[in-house]
């Protein structure tokens, strides 16, 4: 029954560490292919969980992929797509738009809707906030551990070390942050228009596979 229930968070979470686990050790690997190259000892793995390499190329993906489900999640709340199943019914209400301070009174509602007030406030968009937040440490991570990188690579070359700061005036930061934002966005851009002629039998991501083009949402 627990699986059953838990089947699509546990299988995902599943291939987030089976994924994990193959970027460690590969990265390791590489790691230590540069350092070879550069006449350095090779790391432990974990002196190599510390490094600025693991850290940087880690929250980098992390910080892209926070950042295309924050704004989705928002741009979905106001925009549409007339026959795409990733976007609501347009002009129809729909259940996502009722007003939760119309339901403090349900007994099985979340306790931020029975409280109200300001718990409620923050809880009616809880879901855009925690991805914001997941973004932002992700992308200071990603600053921290690029600035640890790249100051490596500079003293290694003769060069100066650079702060945090510093790192997030260079090209290199921002080639590395566009290249992994534009990729999600081509990616949810690919979701939104195949999903309006394309389907998958069973998945609530997709249109009842009888169900016409025009027809938008699930």
């Amino acid at each position: 029954m627990f699986l059953r229930d838990n089947g699509l968070s546990l299988v995902v979470a599943v291939l987030f560490v089976v994924f994990m686990i193959g970027q460690t050790l590969t990265g390791h690997a590489q790691y230590d292919e540069d350092r070879r190259d550069h006449g350095l000892p090779a790391s432990t793995l974990g002196q190599y969980l510390h490094s600025g390499h693991f850290l940087e190329v880690t929250a980098e993906n992390w910080e892209s992929e926070f950042l295309q489900m924050g704004f989705y999640v928002w741009l979905t709340s106001f925009l549409f797509q007339k026959g795409s199943s990733e976007s609501k019914k347009i002009g129809e209400a729909m259940p996502v738009d009722r007003d939760p301070h119309r339901s403090t009174h349900k007994k099985d509602a979340p306790w931020p809707v029975r409280k109200g007030g300001w718990a409620l406030s923050i809880y009616q968009y809880s879901l855009s906030y925690a991805f914001a937040l997941l973004f932002v440490l992700s992308f200071v991570l990603h600053a921290m551990g690029g600035a640890r990188a790249f100051s490596a690579e500079q003293l290694e070359h003769g060069g100066h070390a650079v702060t945090v700061l510093g790192y997030l005036a260079t090209s290199q930061f921002w080639f590395e942050s566009f290249q992994n934002w534009q990729s999600e966005f081509l990616s949810l851009t690919a979701m939104v228009i195949l999903s309006i002629f394309l389907r998958h039998r069973g998945s609530p991501e997709s249109k009842p596979v009888d169900a016409p083009h025009s027809e938008t949402g699930d």
